[in-house]
C-alpha cells in the first residue's frame, strides 16, 4: 500500500516511467536506435536543425514510430483510467470501459465502415458515432419509471453490446471473404499499426478531454459508493455526476477503438494493480493508471511490432499476459476489493 512508503518519490517515478518507457521503445524494431540517438533525433526534430541527422533514422522515428508511441500511450491512459472510474463508479471490480456497449458498438461501426469500403478517416468516425450511439441507448433503455439504478444500467449495457455483437457478426457474413472480411477480422483484433498523425487528430482530442473529466472527479468519486441522501448531505448530485463519468468514460473508449480497434484486459487489470500499489481511494487510483496503462500498452505494443518478422495483434498479448497476471491477483487477494 502507498501509505506504507513515501508518497512524493513514487509520484515522480509515475511520471516518469512512461516518458523513460517511450524514450528506450521508440528506438526498439528492425532499425534499432540506443536511447541517445532516438533522444538525439527527436531534440533536432523539436529545434528544426536536422541537417545532421541521418534521413533514415529520422524518417523511421518521427513518421513511423512516434505516432505509434503516441498512440499506445494515449490508448493505455484512456482505457485504464475508463476502467478505474467505471470500476468506482458501479463498485464492482468486474466492470471495464466495454461494460455499456461502447466497445462493440464502436466496433460495428468500423467494421460497417470497412464493408462500405471506407476509408481510414470514415472508419474511424463511424466507430466514434456507433459507440457513442451505443452508450446512448443502454442509458435510456436503463430508466424505468423516470428512475435508473446501478444494476439496470448494466444490464442494458450487456444487452446493447450483445446486440451489436451480433450486427458485426452480421457484417462479417455478408463481407467479401478475399478482401473486406480479413480486413474487418484483423482490425476487431487491435492493431496500432495503422497509427498516423491523421488518426491521433481525429481520436486523441476525446481521449484527452474524458481523461481530463475523469482526472478532475477524481476527488468525488468516492462519494459514489455511498447512497443518494449520504451523497446529498455532502452536496454532491450522484446522479448528475455518474452522467458525466459515463459520457467521459464513452469518449474516452469510443476514440481508443476507432483508432486501433479493440484492446482487451487494459481497463479491466490496470485499475487492479494500481489498487494493490495505492489502495482504494480514488484520489490515488485514478492517476496512477494513467501512468501504468499508458506504460503497460506502450511495452506491450512494442513486444507485438518487434517479436516477431509479422506483427502480433495487441488483444493477443494483452490477453496472454493480462488473464495469468489477473489469475495470480485473484488468488492473491482471494476476489476481495475495496
Amino acid at each position: 500500500m502507498l501509505s506504507k512508503i513515501n508518497r512524493v518519490p513514487f509520484s515522480i517515478i509515475l511520471v516518469v516511467v512512461p516518458f523513460l518507457s517511450a524514450l528506450i521503445c521508440i528506438g526498439i524494431g528492425r532499425y534499432s536506435l540506443t536511447i541517445a540517438e532516438s533522444l538525439n533525433v527527436l531534440v533536432s526534430a523539436i529545434t528544426g536543425n536536422t541537417s545532421l541527422i541521418n534521413e533514415q533514422s529520422l524518417t523511421v522515428i518521427l513518421n513511423v514510430r512516434l505516432p505509434r508511441i503516441i498512440m499506445a500511450i494515449a490508448v493505455g491512459a484512456g482505457l485504464a483510467i475508463a476502467g478505474a472510474g467505471l470500476q468506482a463508479m458501479f463498485s464492482n471490480p468486474l466492470v471495464s470501459p466495454d461494460t455499456l456497449g461502447v466497445a462493440a458498438g464502436a466496433s460495428f461501426g468500423a467494421a460497417f465502415a470497412l464493408l462500405l469500403n471506407g476509408n481510414l478517416f470514415m472508419v474511424q468516425v463511424f466507430a466514434l458515432f456507433f459507440g457513442l450511439v451505443a452508450v446512448g441507448i443502454a442509458y435510456i433503455v436503463s430508466k424505468t419509471r423516470g428512475r435508473q439504478s446501478l444494476i439496470m444500467l448494466v444490464l442494458s449495457g450487456m444487452i446493447v453490446s450483445a446486440m451489436f455483437q451480433a450486427f458485426v457478426s452480421l457484417v462479417k457474413y455478408v463481407a467479401d471473404t478475399d478482401n473486406q472480411l480479413p480486413a474487418i477480422t484483423y482490425w476487431l483484433m487491435g492493431s496500432m499499426a495503422n497509427a498516423t498523425y491523421k488518426t491521433l487528430a481525429m481520436g486523441l482530442p476525446f481521449i484527452i478531454i474524458g481523461c481530463t473529466i475523469i482526472y478532475l472527479l477524481r476527488w468525488k468519486i468516492n462519494v459514489l459508493s455511498l447512497s443518494e441522501d449520504e451523497a446529498k448531505s455532502m452536496g454532491i448530485n450522484t446522479r448528475q455526476m455518474r452522467l458525466l463519468l459515463i459520457v467521459a468514460t464513452t469518449m474516452v473508449t469510443a476514440a481508443c477503438v476507432s483508432m486501433c480497434g479493440q484492446v482487451g484486459w487494459v481497463g479491466l487489470l490496470i485499475p487492479h494493480v494500481a489498487r494493490m500499489i495505492f489502495g482504494s481511494n480514488n484520489r490515488n487510483v485514478i492517476p496512477a493508471s494513467i501512468s501504468l496503462g499508458a506504460t503497460f500498452l506502450l511495452i506491450v505494443d512494442t513486444l507485438a511490432r518487434s517479436a516477431t518478422a509479422a506483427e502480433i495483434p495487441v488483444s493477443i498479448l494483452t490477453a496472454t499476459i493480462g488473464a495469468p497476471f489477473f489469475i495470480l491477483l485473484l488468488k492473491r487477494t482471494g476476489g476481495q476489493w475495496s
